[in-house]
């Protein structure tokens, strides 16, 4: 698509991302999850999956929700430098969204981490994946992370014992604020990754085909009653 002068001053640089190659998962359920990188043309989808939870507040769903939901139309419209989002699916219903970027070649952020499909450890996953994607396909020394929910803190600073940067505040600081900043160093992912980041590759085209067109989920075990 072309773009004018001015659209393109207001655009950031790029660096180039390496894709993110699909992997399954299959879950303490039986189902499996499909974990791939979502398209552009898929925005629709992921913002209508994301917008019924900016209105929970239980476990801090609200402000994370609200976050994506800019994060995404940042990376849509290409105001949010060199981002890029993953998606867990089953059967093609999105079952969690997680979103970061590279701040350069060694540095990764970690933006948000979103799981629709709870008790299944759909977000642990999905945030393994995004690691992954951060220092082995994007060749980061480091991803910085926070925490904006106990959960969270939980999942990432306790299980994957990250480097505590809080002291070195302000001048090394996460970008979504004043949180305490956790670093994951290469070291560190050495040392979890066989026991946090699961899944197989290359996806059976069958099993890969079943989250070629994502869904909106019909159901949300946060919104008791939801009817979308």
């Amino acid at each position: 698509m072309a773009i004018d002068a001015i659209e393109s001053k207001l655009r950031p640089p790029a660096l180039p991302i390496t894709p993110y190659p699909a992997k399954m998962i299959t879950l303490a359920d039986g189902e499996v999850m499909v974990v791939r990188e979502a398209k552009r043309e898929e925005v629709g989808v992921l913002l209508g999956t994301v917008y019924p939870l900016i209105g929970v507040p239980a476990d801090y769903y609200d402000i994370v929700a609200t976050r994506m939901y800019e994060e995404l139309l940042g990376w849509y419209r290409y105001r949010t430098a060199n981002e890029f989002v993953l998606v867990g699916a089953i059967n093609g219903v999105i079952a969690g969204i997680v979103t970061s970027r590279s701040v350069s070649p060694k540095l990764g952020m970690s933006l948000h981490t979103l799981t629709i499909k709870r008790g299944l450890r759909v977000g642990a996953q999905l945030f393994a994946a995004k690691m992954e994607d951060h220092i082995e396909f994007q060749g980061a020394d480091e991803v910085w992370i926070v925490a904006e929910s106990p959960n969270g803190w939980r999942r990432w600073m306790i299980e994957y014992e990250l480097e505590d940067r809080s002291n070195l505040y302000p001048e090394v600081r996460h970008e979504l604020g004043g949180v305490p900043t956790f670093a994951l160093t290469r070291k560190l992912w050495d040392a979890v990754k066989s026991s946090k980041c699961t899944g197989v590759r290359p996806v059976p085209p069958a099993v890969l085909a079943t989250a070629a067109k994502l869904k909106m989920p019909n159901e949300y075990p946060q919104i008791p009653g939801f009817k979308r």
